[in-house]
């Protein structure tokens, strides 16, 4: 199978044997290391519209990054999509414990000593 034919089914998020081969952006493992840090619970147990807004805004950005994938014509366009998606994730989050932050909430932080 050319890269011609495969590229566009990458960008659709078709999975199958052929596309599982490939390896991945590095902008796309950039983008995958933020989406593990997206927040899945509200900062205190405190569920505002802060909250509420974040979580929109995550889905905005995920719906996004489909979207730019499907229009994607090549690798470049690929990774300005991936790019961009981790950079729009990165900032919601930061933007959401600021915003918390403001309002005296924290985001905790455990360490386990071993």
């Amino acid at each position: 199978m050319n890269t011609k034919f495969l590229l566009p089914l990458l960008a659709l998020g078709v999975a199958g044997s052929a596309t599982a081969a490939l390896p991945a952006l590095d902008e796309e493992r950039l983008a995958r290391a933020e989406e593990s840090r997206i927040l899945t619970s509200p900062i205190a147990g405190i569920e505002n519209n802060l909250w509420f807004d974040y979580r929109l805004d995550i889905t905005e950005a995920q719906k996004e990054l489909a979207s730019d994938l499907r229009r994607a014509s090549d690798l470049e366009d690929q990774r300005d999509a991936w790019e961009e998606y981790a950079r729009e994730l990165k900032h919601e989050r930061e933007d959401y414990i600021h915003d918390m932050a403001k309002r005296g909430y924290r985001q905790g932080t455990v360490y386990i000593d071993g």
